[in-house]
């Protein structure tokens, strides 16, 4: 074996001094959200924070028309600071997907942005229409139906 290529491996796996095990050094991976974990823990026990039970899911509108939504979240108030937080894994989804289940939810803002959905809905609907008529431009109308030619048909076969 070659001398340089022999130093040159010799160099990857030989770590420190003398008498050190021959491995590579695993770099350990930084968990900085930790650390924000542990100051927001303590920030919210010095509070007194109380764990509120039985919160199916929490929605905040936000003023585009999203809504961030958290399923079965882990909700903590502090009535004395007026304070709540909310810990669980969030999504941001648009309005209309999640209207059925929040119309008992909403205040008179939301119903203000409820109403600008519908309004562009309708008129997403009657542009959508109006380019569908457009495209019919190349398609040729149906003259007859096909169900009538085929009762014709079964009419001359009978009588013949």
């Amino acid at each position: 074996m070659n001398a340089d290529k022999l130093a040159k491996l010799q160099s990857q796996v030989r770590i420190g001094g003398k008498g050190t095990p021959r491995r590579k050094v695993k770099k350990a991976v930084n968990k900085a959200g930790s650390g924000d974990d542990r100051k927001l823990s303590a920030a919210l026990t010095k509070l007194n924070v109380q764990p509120i039970a039985g919160v199916d899911e929490v929605n905040m509108f936000k003023d585009d028309g999203k809504v961030i939504h958290f399923n079965n979240p882990r909700v903590s108030a502090a009535a004395n600071a007026n304070t709540f937080a909310i810990h669980g894994r969030s999504t941001e989804k648009e309005l209309a997907e999640l209207i059925p289940g929040i119309l008992n939810q909403l205040g008179p803002d939301s119903m203000a942005a409820l109403k600008k959905l519908a309004e562009s809905f309708q008129q997403a609907q009657g542009e959508g229409a109006a380019a569908a008529g457009a495209d019919d431009d190349e398609i040729p109308d149906l003259v007859e139906s096909f169900d009538k030619a085929e009762i014709e048909e079964k009419k001359e076969e009978a009588s013949a």
